[in-house]
């Protein structure tokens, strides 16, 4: 904040975080059916990944709980961490149709086993809505081809770079979410929208994506700047396919390094340890009803 010359206005606007789920922040959450979760692997590698379910599978159950009554598959690479008592976690719930988002920062822990129940709970730190600014509207369904959410998906082989396909379907993205953890502040996760070609595929292992306007309280920027390990997620939203990347990420300061990005005020360069791609992994398919009016042309 400092960096960027903005830290009054960050401290202005940071006063909308706080630690509770009040009334209107719980029928959000319970109407939800997509969330995405950011923490950091047993190797200290960050990812993000995605969690669906019908409405009411975000259920908060007292005023700084929140339940997710599913957990992600085996071969999502947060399964474990997820699963375990007191891992830090970033969640964002998203509502793509109203282009509404919600943050919970906390961390996880694990139902009872004398309960029965599957999934975990986030124990809130930090709970706080975002702008709609460069969210696609997409109205989501329920999958018509037998996918429940719980069935293996098809998982292709891991590697540390990109394939063609995965490249071509970066660089048709209109729409990413990218995970950070700070040593002592915890986990975080966040949305990234523009026009399709925003994330520039520089080779197998680099990507580079602008850094827009958003509310100068900078969560992900400040993340990286003391940690750069971050994870990015792509969601096919015509299959419910997942593309998951580990890496470390570095901020581009410089504004000469925005030329493909008119109106972004900084870069992350993207530096890709490890790809998971898992097919049709989502129980959801969405279709896009209206391209955000914000997001700035791609040179």
């Amino acid at each position: 904040q400092e960096r960027a010359g903005v830290a009054d206005e960050a401290s202005r606007v940071g006063r909308i975080v706080g630690g509770r789920l009040s009334a209107n922040v719980a029928r959000f959450l319970a109407e939800r059916d997509l969330a995405v979760m950011g923490a950091a692997d047993a190797a200290g590698r960050v990812w993000a990944s995605p969690l669906a379910g019908p409405p009411g599978f975000l259920t908060p159950i007292a005023e700084d709980v929140v339940r997710v009554a599913v957990s992600p598959p085996s071969e999502d690479p947060l399964a474990a961490a997820l699963a375990a008592d007191g891992t830090a976690v970033g969640m964002l719930a998203i509502d793509l149709a109203t282009r509404r988002r919600l943050r919970v920062n906390g961390r996880a822990r694990a139902i009872p086993a004398w309960e029965g129940l599957g999934g975990f709970d986030v124990e809130t730190r930090e709970v706080y809505g975002n702008c709609q600014q460069y969210i696609h509207a997409r109205e989501s369904r329920h999958a018509e081809d037998g996918i429940t959410g719980s069935a293996p998906s098809s998982l292709l082989p891991h590697g540390n770079a990109l394939s063609a396909d995965q490249r071509r379907w970066i660089e048709t993205a209109d729409t990413l979410f990218i995970a950070s953890l700070h040593p002592e502040r915890g986990a975080d996760a966040s949305h990234r929208g523009g026009r399709p070609g925003f994330v520039r595929v520089v080779d197998a292992s680099t990507l580079e994506l602008p850094d827009y306007p958003g509310n100068r309280m900078f969560n992900t920027l400040g993340n990286l700047a003391a940690h750069p390990a971050a994870g990015l997620l792509f969601l096919d939203f015509a299959d419910g396919s997942v593309l998951q990347l580990t890496g470390e990420a570095t901020i581009l300061w410089d504004a000469a390094s925005l030329g493909a990005w008119p109106g972004a005020e900084r870069a992350v360069r993207f530096h890709v340890a490890e790809v998971v791609e898992r097919r049709r992994a989502l129980p959801l398919r969405w279709e896009l009803r209206e391209r955000s009016p914000l997001t700035p042309p791609v040179r």
